[in-house]
């Protein structure tokens, strides 16, 4: 019987092929150097129908394949690839679960999402990011109190609070994932990124200010502006879509207006209506 048919408990041996056991893919197998982790990692990833004790019984055949120098060719070098991607695997594991215990603690006590600007912390450490921070003192400021954390209710100011810069260097080292190519990049990164090299960022035609309405992703744009139709109007066509641009652009000012008007007063009052006069006006 030979060394593969003891490890793997009487499994069948490998063909004069080199081919591995029935079973045992590729991605179950570890090399000499993997360790009894990556093993283990290999059994809980065999796949559906697989059990945990046949994923080990054919990462153990697989590693006495890789030190056994009497073994095919072939089959050690399945093995040694085999052992490189589960070590690959077992590291990749581990950071993402690193990952996310980063997000729970790294993350802000009112929103609960990771700060992307500046951390601000009570004289407790509880973190807070600068929009909530902000939002806290605004509200309390319109309702004449004093802003407290909303972890352990001890009074925050701007004079009692202060940046975590350890925090926020964590956290722009963070992994994040692009919104247009989903591709993984550092948090401090992930900026520039978007604004200039992502190809699949949206954009717009160069053409926009006499009326172009296209936008769409980044490699698509020298296609889109070498058959635009925008530069081939006449003069009456420009003039009537440059009117119609006009209109909107007013209409945006004015209810930009109204809204700046509205917020650029002191105090605003309201008033709470009792459920029952609100009952008895409606119909």
């Amino acid at each position: 019987m030979s060394g593969a048919e003891e490890a793997g408990g009487g499994g069948p041996a490998a063909g004069p092929t080199g081919a591995v056991p029935v079973g045992v893919g590729v991605g179950t197998g570890v090399g000499a150097g993997a360790g009894p982790a990556a093993a283990a990692a290999l059994g809980e990833a065999a796949g559906p129908g697989l059990p945990d004790e046949a994923g080990l019984a054919g990462a153990r055949q697989l590693q006495e394949a890789a030190g056994d120098p009497d073994a095919p060719p072939k089959k050690r070098l399945r093995a040694a690839e085999a052992a490189e991607a589960a070590a690959v695997a077992a590291t990749a594991a581990g950071s993402g679960k690193l990952e996310e215990r980063l997000y729970s603690v790294l993350c802000c006590t009112v929103c609960l999402d990771l700060p992307k600007a500046s951390v601000y912390q009570c004289t407790n450490g509880h973190l807070m990011c600068a929009g909530c921070f902000i939002h806290l003192l605004a509200d309390a400021r319109l309702k004449e109190e004093q802003a407290t954390c909303p972890n352990c209710r001890c009074e925050i100011s701007k004079s009692l609070c202060c940046r975590n810069l350890a925090v926020e260097k964590a956290v722009s080292e963070l992994p994040s994932e692009c919104g247009f190519c989903l591709r993984q990049f550092p948090r401090s990164l992930l900026e520039r990124h978007q604004k200039e090299e992502c190809q699949d960022r949206v954009t717009q035609c160069k053409y926009k200010r006499i009326g172009c309405p296209w936008h769409g992703p980044f490699h698509e744009l020298t296609v889109h502006e070498a058959a635009c139709a925008h530069p081939t109007k006449t003069g009456n066509e420009l003039m009537e879509i440059l009117d119609e641009m006009d209109q909107s652009h007013r209409k945006e000012m004015q209810l930009y207006n109204s809204i700046f008007s509205l917020l650029s007063f002191e105090k605003i009052g309201y008033t709470v209506v009792p459920p029952k006069l609100v009952r008895l006006r409606l119909p």
